[in-house]
């Protein structure tokens, strides 16, 4: 990627430019006593003000992926805390039509749509969310196993990767090799060396054509050491401070912002995050932002009206009891999507695989995680859903159970654990979906005429279709009859089932609109049923 300004210099649009200053002022702290920032005119003379950030030793740099072709004029300052500039530099360069290989290169970052429904590229494209939960992996991985890591989640057809961004209870360490992203707590120091090899993951991250998901300020008040999450111990102008720095490293590359992570934002708690997310983002353009919520928290209301959140994400968490399960089918997740004004959900922690259960005190199965990610998907708008792996999430080597984390259950070795059966049959989930258009479909309780999952919960079916009534998705989590009043749908649609275990489809033939349709699950295992034109 350019590192000057030379008016030579030409990248693709949606690429990374990063403008660098060496500076001839020194700062004892300068996170807290200097300010870096780009003023960037476009071709078509608008000004934008991205922020800078310093690199170690004299290094500054300033980064931006251009989405307007032509020719850039960049003026780079840094300034005093208190705005007197000490030191400028000005250049150029070019931009020109996009190129490349990702997604992401091709179609430009990922946006909320505007219906707020689900997240498109900026040309438009729909974006399936389909995540891995790899909280630990940018920290504790080697460049060759996080190379390892990237392809198998390639293979597995995963589009996000949610990880933690800074030193957090499960790796209070910080980073394989001992380094913290900060130290102290009143004033902090940042340590550029640890956010350089963060730089690396990140870009890995988006050359394997897969978004970032960093949680900027883990926020739980409990665990061992609940000091070390960054989002609960550092006072609220340090932890502004600290989030608005990852914002200046990565906000060029493709991203969603986690801003919070795992906490509880309800009522007089949420007047703190409302604070702190407007001060990080609420004067300029960013990144879809979203908070990851405590199991089964549901602070709709506390955020609802907030301008710069993009994303509430929940997480209906590790529980298996009938209460577990019916708050994920009929609660607050499948009430509160269509409350006016739209607040956009999504499922970032739904049940680990093998993780020990809260209830049963059993490890998670395979077919619990399938009903609890289908369920995230058909229970509001189709947007996508969060995978989580125990043994993945804390890079565990398979000697003791997860840090902090002592009644999850010892997992396997994260190597092992990456090919779980439900981390493999996440590849159904996405060639499912993006198989047909997901973003059109709306929760269909009433298409079921008989529900088995009364009382038992677990045997729920949920059922999706367009507004149109020309798609349809049902997942049922236990063989049987499916009866749906299909009569109410488009003529000449078709039926299929999907074998969410294997990925197996077979065709069933037309479906009848004049009678209640019945469809007989090919064995007792969980199935998909699949209606379209």
């Amino acid at each position: 990627m350019p590192k000057n300004t030379s008016p030579a210099v030409s990248l693709p649009r949606w690429a990374r430019a990063e403008l660098n200053l060496e500076s001839t002022v020194k700062f004892n702290n300068p996170l807290q006593e200097a300010r870096f920032y780009a003023v960037f005119t476009t071709p078509s003379k608008q000004e934008r003000v991205v922020e800078g950030f310093w690199d170690g030793g004299n290094t500054w740099r300033a980064r931006i992926a251009p989405d307007e072709l032509g020719e850039w004029q960049v003026a780079l300052h840094l300034a005093k805390a208190n705005h007197e500039i000490v030191q400028s530099k000005s250049g150029a360069f070019v931009c020109r039509a996009a190129a490349g290989e990702t997604p992401f290169e091709n179609h430009g970052p990922v946006r909320l749509a505007a219906n707020k429904r689900y997240l498109e590229h900026t040309d438009g494209t729909p974006f399936f969310w389909l995540a891995d939960t790899a909280w630990n992996g940018p920290l504790r991985a080697t460049d060759e196993e996080w190379a390892l890591y990237l392809r198998e989640r390639q293979r597995q057809k995963f589009t996000v990767i949610q990880w933690v961004a800074t030193q957090w209870r499960a790796a209070p360490a910080g980073d394989n090799t001992g380094r913290l992203a900060f130290t102290g707590n009143e004033q902090i120091t940042i340590n550029p060396a640890f956010f350089q090899k963060m730089d690396q993951r990140v870009k890995t991250i988006a050359r394997a054509g897969l978004l970032s998901a960093p949680v900027l300020l883990w926020a739980i008040g409990a665990g061992a050491n609940p000091q070390i999450n960054p989002g609960f111990g550092l006072p609220e102008d340090q932890a502004i401070k600290l989030a608005r720095y990852m914002l200046a490293r990565w906000s060029s590359y493709p991203v969603v912002w986690i801003l919070a992570g795992d906490s509880n934002y309800l009522g007089e708690r949420a007047e703190r995050w409302r604070r702190i997310g407007q001060a990080v983002f609420g004067d300029h353009p960013h990144a879809p932002v979203a908070m990851h919520c405590g199991g089964q928290q549901w602070p709709a209301e506390e955020f609802r009206r907030e301008p710069w959140l993009d994303i509430l994400g929940y997480q209906s968490g590790h529980g298996d009891s009938d209460e577990t399960w019916r708050w994920l089918a009929e609660g607050p997740p499948a009430r509160d999507w269509a409350i006016e004004p739209r607040l956009f959900q999504l499922n970032l922690e739904p049940a680990y695989e093998n993780h020990v259960a809260y209830h049963s005190h059993q490890q998670l199965t395979p077919s619990a995680v399938r009903r609890a990610v289908y369920w995230s998907l058909l229970n509001s708008p189709t947007a996508g859903v969060t995978y989580g792996g125990h043994g993945v999430w804390g890079w565990d080597d398979g000697s003791g159970p997860s840090v902090d984390h002592p009644n999850s259950g010892t997992p396997l070795p994260w190597q092992a654990a990456l090919t779980m059966p439900g981390a493999e049959q996440m590849a159904h989930v996405r060639e499912l979906f993006t198989n047909i258009e997901w973003w059109r479909l709306r929760p269909a309780p009433m298409l079921i005429v008989e529900q088995p999952g009364i009382p038992k919960i677990t045997d729920a079916i949920l059922a999706s279709q367009s507004e149109t009534g020309d798609l349809v998705v049902a997942y049922i989590p236990t063989g049987g009859t499916v009866s749906l009043r299909t009569a109410s749908l488009r003529a000449n649609l078709r039926a299929a089932w999907l074998n969410p275990r294997t990925g197996e489809r077979t065709l069933i033939g037309a479906v009848d609109n004049t009678q209640i349709g019945r469809f007989q699950t090919p064995d007792p295992e969980d199935w998909v049923l699949l209606l379209t034109k």
